[in-house]
């Protein structure tokens, strides 16, 4: 009988496949956006005549904007519902976007990008928490990674988008290049449009009747709030929650796991040409290295979307992070070595990195209730955007000081602590329901 089937437990429909294609789409926008910067860095650094302190601080811009939108976002999403906050991150990057194409100093360039990185942040608690709430529960883990990927398919795109424009002839084409990302933000608007509240939302906070009526508009008529019973019964925790207890326990691992998971991969990803010349590739081993390595990384990421729900989550990252932080250490070992093991070893370190990739939005939306869980999300993407940081500027200064090899070595070490918090405290949430996952008692 319908009413024995829990909504986790029914087969992928129409709304679902939309929804993912909703979510989805703010992840291909977020890659496009926070890369295009790098596409025309070099043409508007030159145009508006900005010293290497402007440069760093536009560079830096959108992730201190993902700091503070990831934290704010999640907070007000948890309070205000993820329907209205699912379209902060579109409209930014739609208004900033077109700003930037009047941009005339640094200090505007600033501004529009901290703001797009707000949106940014503002994605991660919004759109991640709508999609695991209504998402069945045997294709929660995969279309959650799903997102990963998109985010490497928009960083390619603006890549590809932003050398055509600026091959275009024209000589305020590096506006152009900075303004195309307000065109993919118009169309994720129109596909938002009509996205309903999540039913355990309203249910946490005693709107019972307008949840059943979304229940009853996704699922169909026979079903209602007795499809999803436990959410009725569902102790109430707050935000501070987050910070003691079990909850406190699980919002560490998501901190730490998520950091050691990014920070080597922006060095990397940041720097991929000079750290290839640093390890003596140089020329076209270097650029078609640069190449190898981000595809190396979609397919990683591809292969873990794939094996997630074989794997398991807390096999997946302890085996990414084990194989991950032991192709470093190779790269550290034999930084002098010939041009096919290096890239060898630094596609080793892509593919096996991406079940820790995919995760980082799969565990945050899995291990927390509904009150809390966007709060939860919105804070692991913040504190993980401070590593990011860290290992997008350190990566130049440890060249300098410390040489290549011992750089792979602390990469090593960042990618191993990881692993070894992940032995602590990962734990295995696959085939379970979301209040079952979220759960401290089990």
């Amino acid at each position: 009988m319908t009413k024995n089937i829990s909504i986790e437990d029914v087969p992928l429909n129409s709304f679902h496949q939309l929804l993912s294609i909703r979510s989805g789409g703010g992840w291909v926008l977020d890659g496009y956006v926070l890369s295009i910067i790098g596409v025309a860095m070099v043409q508007f650094s030159a145009a508006l005549d900005l010293s290497s302190f402007w440069q760093g601080m536009i560079a830096a811009s959108a992730l201190i904007g993902i700091f503070c939108g990831g934290f704010f976002g999640g907070v007000l999403t948890g309070h205000l519902g993820r329907k209205k906050l699912y379209f902060v991150g579109p409209t930014l990057f739609i208004l900033c976007s077109i700003a930037q194409y009047w941009a005339d100093s640094g200090l505007m360039l600033f501004i529009c990008r901290f703001l797009i990185g707000i949106g940014v942040g503002f994605e991660y608690p919004v759109a991640g928490s709508l999609l695991v709430e209504f998402m069945p529960k045997k294709y929660r883990g995969p279309r959650l990674a799903m997102l990963t990927i998109l985010w490497f398919a928009g960083a390619a795109l603006a890549y590809i988008a932003g050398n055509i424009i600026l091959n275009s002839g024209r000589e305020d084409a590096w506006r152009l290049v900075l303004a195309s990302p307000a065109a993919i933000g118009v169309i994720l608007v129109l596909l938002r449009m009509g996205t309903p509240e999540s039913p355990r939302w309203l249910l946490s906070k005693g709107r019972k009747e307008e949840a059943e009526r979304i229940i009853k508009q996704v699922y169909g008529p026979s079903f209602s709030l007795r499809n999803l019973p436990e959410q009725a019964d569902e102790k109430k925790v707050s935000l501070g929650d987050l910070l003691h207890s079990g909850y406190g326990k699980r919002m560490l691992f998501v901190a730490v796991f998520w950091s050691c998971s990014v920070v080597p991969v922006f060095a990397v990803y940041s720097f991929a040409p000079k750290v290839l010349q640093a390890l003596n590739l140089k020329g076209a081993w270097a650029s078609y290295g640069s190449v190898c390595i981000t595809l190396m990384f979609v397919i990683g990421c591809v292969i873990a979307t794939r094996l997630i729900n074989v794997m398991g989550r807390r096999s997946m990252v302890i085996h990414s992070f084990l194989w991950s932080g032991l192709a470093l250490l190779g790269l550290g070992a034999f930084s002098d070595s010939a041009e096919v093991l290096v890239l060898v070893l630094f596609g080793a370190y892509a593919v096996f990195i991406g079940g820790a990739q995919v995760l980082q939005l799969v565990y945050p939306n899995e291990l927390f209730p509904t009150e809390i869980r966007s709060a939860a999300v919105g804070l692991g993407a913040s504190l993980s955007r401070v590593g990011a940081a860290v290992g997008t500027w350190l990566v130049p200064m440890s060249l300098n000081s410390i040489g290549i090899g011992n750089t792979m070595f602390a990469a090593a070490g960042v990618t191993l602590l990881g692993l070894l918090v992940s032995l602590l405290l990962a734990p295995e949430t696959r085939a379970l329901s979301l209040q079952e996952a979220a759960s401290l008692n089990r």
